[in-house]
């Protein structure tokens, strides 16, 4: 990478299919423009997202939890800080993040099938899994994985 060949950064994004299927998808965040936050800074690689209101929660999920089928609570940001975790879609994909990764959590309005609606999740390992979660006031998107490249 240099200040010409712009980064990409993965992401698994958990999405709704058109069927109301929830379904993930490793992705990139592609748009990165190499500047300055401000006038004053040195330039970085930054990939700015649209304006939107959040909630930023700071989340520590103990060793064995389990949450059982679920759709997140409006599309989200979550990125893991330690530990490891799981998440299993209803299309049976069931990928494990650890520190430095990132997903995004966007499976609302599936339709419950065989005992399934969203997503399940749950810890990995033997040490409690921390992370961010940044929820965004959007409306949610379907069949569009990838939304935020």
């Amino acid at each position: 990478m240099s200040e010409q060949t712009p980064p990409k950064m993965p992401y698994w994004h958990v999405y709704t299919d058109a069927e109301g299927v929830s379904r993930q998808e490793l992705v990139h965040l592609e748009r990165f423009k190499f500047e300055g936050i401000n006038p004053e800074t040195a330039p970085q690689w930054n990939d700015k997202m649209d304006p939107a209101p959040s909630v930023v929660t700071f989340t520590v999920l103990p060793v064995g939890w389990v949450g059982e089928w679920h759709e997140n609570p409006r599309p989200q940001w979550i990125a893991i800080l330690s530990g490891r975790w799981f998440v299993e879609t209803m299309d049976g994909h069931r990928v494990e993040m650890g520190p430095g990764e990132l997903m995004m959590g966007e499976d609302q309005n599936t339709k419950a099938r065989d005992g399934k609606k969203g997503h399940l999740s749950g810890t990995v390992g033997d040490e409690p899994c921390t992370m961010i979660v940044t929820g965004l006031q959007v409306e949610p998107t379907v069949n569009q994985p990838g939304r935020f490249r």
